[in-house]
C-alpha cells in the first residue's frame, strides 16, 4: 500500500485522492448513478461475480464512494470498509451481518443507546440474544461466554459515562474462544485508536461526528478484515438496502482531510474546560477519559493517543429546576443529542434506566458537554455564568 510508513496526518490529506486520474482535479469527482453498463455479458458476468468488489450498481457504490472507503481503510490500517448512511446503520450492519438466530451476543452496558433499542428489540425478535456486561470486566468476561457466544461488542469509551475498556484482555479472551469483536470507535477515530492493531474484527464509526465534522452529514462506516467484507457489504447493500450517497461521501472525504487539525483542537479546548470544571464546587466529577479518575484512566493512557471533544460531568446534588436553568440559559452551549461538529454542545444525561449491569452510582445530575472550535475563554465565561445559574444567583 502506498501509505505504507507515512503518517497519519498525511494519510488523511492524501489517501484516496488520485488527480492524474482525473485530469488533474484534486478532489475526486461526485459520482451519482443508480445505473451501471457493462461492455458485454462476459464484463457483466465477471463483475457480478465479485459484485460488492466491483461497481455493478448505484447502492453497491460509485467511484466517489470508493475514494472515500480507500482513504479510509488506509487511515484505520483495515482491509476494508462498507460505508452506509449513518452510524445506527453501521451498528446493524455489523450485528446482522455476523449474527445468526440462536447465538449470544456480548454487549457492553455502556453502549450507543440506539444499540441498546436494537438488541433488545429487533436482534431478540429473530432469536438472538443479548447479555449486557460491566465495561470495567476486562479478562473477567470469559465468566460470561457461552459455546453460542458469537460476538463481543465494545464502545470505549462508553456513551455517557466514558469507561476506557481493557480492550487487549477482552479480545485475549474472545480469540481465545473464536469469538468475533467490534467496536465503536466514533469517539477516538482512527486518529487515536486503531482496532487492527489490536486484532479487533470489526470497526464501527458514525462519521456523522467527527469524520464529517460540520453538522449537515448523516453517515456510518464499518470497518473489517477481508474475509468478513462480503457479508457485510452483502448485509449493507443487498439485504438492508443502505445506500451511501456520493455527495455525501465526497462531503465526508473533505472533512477527512481536516480530521487532524480539528481533532486536535477539540482535544485541547475539551482538557481546557475539563479541568477548570474539575475545579468547581459545583461539580462532583469530571468524566473525561484522559483525566485520572475516570474509570479506566490506565487504559486510555495505554491503548489510546489522544482524546476527543466529548466528556461529561457529574453535578453535586441539587434542585432539578436548577440544571433546567443552567442549561436554557447558555449562549455558547446549543442543546443537542449529535456531537463532533464545529458547535459546542450540553445536553441533560439520563442514566438511570441506560444500564443493567452495573447501576450508575451517582447522585447528582450528569450533562454531557461537546467542546467545539470556539474560544475556551469564550466558553468558559458561558460556563462560569451557567454554574452561577445552578446555585440560584
Amino acid at each position: 500500500m502506498a501509505e505504507q510508513g507515512k503518517k497519519d496526518r498525511t494519510i488523511a490529506t492524501h489517501a484516496g485522492s488520485h488527480p492524474h486520474d482525473n485530469q488533474g482535479v484534486v478532489n475526486p469527482p461526485i459520482y451519482r448513478a443508480s445505473t451501471v453498463l457493462f461492455r458485454s455479458v462476459q464484463d457483466l458476468r465477471e463483475r457480478y461475480k465479485s459484485k460488492y468488489d466491483a461497481i455493478t450498481y448505484g447502492r453497491d457504490g460509485t467511484q466517489t464512494y470508493r475514494a472515500l472507503a480507500e482513504a479510509f481503510t488506509a487511515l484505520e490500517g483495515c482491509d476494508k470498509a462498507v460505508i452506509v448512511p449513518s452510524g445506527l446503520a453501521a451498528v446493524t450492519t455489523a450485528l446482522l451481518g455476523v449474527l445468526n438466530p440462536g447465538d449470544h451476543l456480548l454487549m457492553v452496558d455502556t453502549a450507543y443507546e440506539p444499540t441498546r433499542g436494537v438488541c433488545d428489540g429487533f436482534l431478540a425478535k429473530i432469536g438472538i440474544e443479548t447479555t449486557y456486561y460491566d465495561p470495567m470486566i476486562g479478562a473477567g468476561i470469559a465468566t460470561l461466554m457461552r459455546p453460542n457466544t458469537k460476538v463481543i461488542y465494545l464502545e470505549s469509551p462508553g456513551s455517557l459515562t466514558f469507561e476506557t475498556q481493557d480492550v487487549p484482555a477482552i479480545v485475549g479472551v474472545a480469540k481465545a474462544r473464536g469469538c468475533l469483536t467490534m467496536i465503536d470507535n466514533t469517539w477516538a477515530t482512527p486518529l487515536f485508536f486503531k482496532p487492527p492493531r489490536f486484532g479487533i474484527d470489526i470497526g464501527i464509526y458514525a462519521a456523522t461526528k467527527y469524520i464529517c465534522g460540520h453538522s449537515d452529514i448523516m453517515m456510518g462506516i464499518v470497518t473489517c478484515r477481508a474475509e468478513l467484507h462480503h457479508p457485510l457489504a452483502k448485509m449493507a447493500h443487498g439485504t438492508l438496502g443502505h445506500a451511501a450517497a456520493p455527495d455525501e461521501c465526497y462531503q465526508a472525504l473533505r472533512g477527512l482531510r481536516t480530521l487532524h487539525a480539528r481533532l486536535t483542537q477539540h482535544q485541547e479546548t475539551a482538557l481546557t474546560l475539563a479541568r477548570w470544571l474539575g475545579q468547581r464546587p459545583e461539580v462532583e466529577q469530571v468524566l473525561h477519559p484522559a483525566l485520572p479518575g475516570t474509570p479506566g484512566h490506565e487504559f486510555w493512557k495505554r491503548d489510546v493517543d489522544g482524546s476527543s471533544g466529548l466528556f461529561g460531568v457529574v453535578l453535586k446534588p441539587c434542585a432539578p429546576d436548577r440544571v433546567d436553568a443552567m442549561l436554557n440559559g447558555m449562549r455558547l452551549f446549543g442543546m443537542g443529542f449529535s456531537w463532533g461538529g464545529y458547535e459546542s454542545l450540553m445536553v441533560p444525561a439520563g442514566l438511570t434506566t441506560s444500564r443493567s449491569a452495573k447501576p450508575w452510582p451517582a447522585v447528582g445530575r450528569t450533562v454531557r458537554i461537546h467542546a467545539g472550535l470556539e474560544d475556551p475563554e469564550d466558553l468558559i465565561a458561558d460556563l462560569e455564568d451557567g454554574l452561577a445559574r445552578l446555585r440560584g444567583n
